[in-house]
């Protein structure tokens, strides 16, 4: 789990995953508040970045940590509170069963986007053909959080793209080394908070140049 400044939000998110996994990593990604010493009232592995680095490199620091560690499965969760923990033996059953060896949550295969806003909405298909023509992997959601990775693919995967353009990179490295993979339909909830804190839709342009760009110097 990647965290910036999640210290109001952190305890809550975290209780419902440290009542069902015993496991829990989170990388504290440079927080100017104190989220890490949150961390340090639990009973999680609690990583830091000295600096804010972004997103996807708290997640590639999350996975190396989890993979060093014997993890058979990572299941990376984001830390505003949007996603359900009860989604999770859902969402790795494909990888337990070795249909897939990477499962991706999917907010747009039932009816499970909770009050997401109509222009979200539209930003989020956008980015679906935007990587459907880019990357060539037909999904249905593009920048969902939660995900899970068998421990060969978690291995494989190499997220470069720090920010939020880690999300598309990660779908584009599923179709370059072909990974076996399977949508999942799992819960977002979209609280005032998750609005806030979340990805902005006018920063869409921005975060697909980033991996445009970063995928040309790969």
């Amino acid at each position: 789990m990647p965290a910036y400044n999640e210290a109001a939000r952190i305890g809550t998110t975290l209780q419902g995953l440290i009542h069902h996994f015993r496991n829990v990593v989170v990388v504290d990604d440079g927080s100017k508040d104190n989220t890490f010493d949150r961390l340090q009232e639990l009973p999680v592995w609690a990583l830091r970045h000295p600096i804010n680095l972004g997103q996807g490199a708290a997640l590639q620091t999350g996975i190396d940590f989890a993979v060093g560690h014997g993890a058979d499965i990572v299941v990376t969760f984001d830390a505003d509170g949007q996603h359900d923990v009860h989604d999770i033996e859902r969402l790795v059953e494909p990888i337990v069963a070795k249909r897939a060896e990477v499962a991706l949550g999917s907010r747009f295969l039932g009816n499970d986007a909770v009050n997401m806003p109509t222009s979200r909405w539209f930003i989020l298909k956008l980015g679906v053909l935007f990587t459907r023509v880019c990357s060539r992997i037909k999904v249905t959601d593009t920048h969902n959080g939660l995900r899970a990775l068998s421990r060969s693919s978690a291995t494989k995967l190499r997220i470069t793209q720090n920010r939020m353009a880690h999300a598309s990179e990660i779908l584009d490295q599923i179709q370059y080394l072909g990974l076996k993979f399977e949508e999942v339909p799992v819960t977002v909830h979209y609280s005032d908070v998750v609005l806030e804190k979340g990805q902005q839709n006018s920063a869409a342009v921005k975060v697909a140049a980033q991996f445009l760009l970063g995928r040309m110097v790969r």
